[in-house]
């Protein structure tokens, strides 16, 4: 964990956040140990700005990576306290990641909290519903 946690908070600078001033970092392992990264990036039309995980998980994805590849997801920011996914995040998450994978909040303070990625979203609209 320290490993992602160190790439998190490095890749943290890369967040584009001109408007909110709300960097967030997330580090995707995969399960053979490669590293994919995002980080939040702002747009005038808010609407239009992507979060830290749907940026590390559409980069994942776009370079072959499935579902059953990634092993855990870290999400970080610079604030003292932990900072969960927004609603659209937990949505996707639960779609492009398994449901028992982990998904770890990390804070300024080097602290950890570990959940399941299946009990951000219960109940959470998934290919099942189709």
């Amino acid at each position: 964990m320290k490993k992602l946690f160190e790439i998190a908070k490095e890749n943290i600078k890369n967040a584009y956040v001109p408007y909110s001033k709300f960097r967030v970092s997330a580090v995707l392992e995969l399960k053979n140990g490669e590293i994919y990264k995002g980080i939040n990036v702002e747009n005038a039309s808010y609407g239009l700005s992507n979060c830290a995980e749907r940026s590390a998980l559409f980069a994942a994805y776009s370079n072959g990576v499935k579902k059953e590849d990634i092993k855990q997801i870290m999400v970080y920011t610079d604030k003292e306290h932990f900072v969960s996914p927004c609603g659209a995040c937990r949505q996707v998450m639960r779609e492009l990641i398994e449901e028992d994978a982990p998904v770890i909040f990390a804070n300024s303070k080097g602290e950890f909290k570990k959940v399941l990625n299946k009990d951000l979203l219960p109940y959470g609209f998934t290919e099942k519903d189709l």
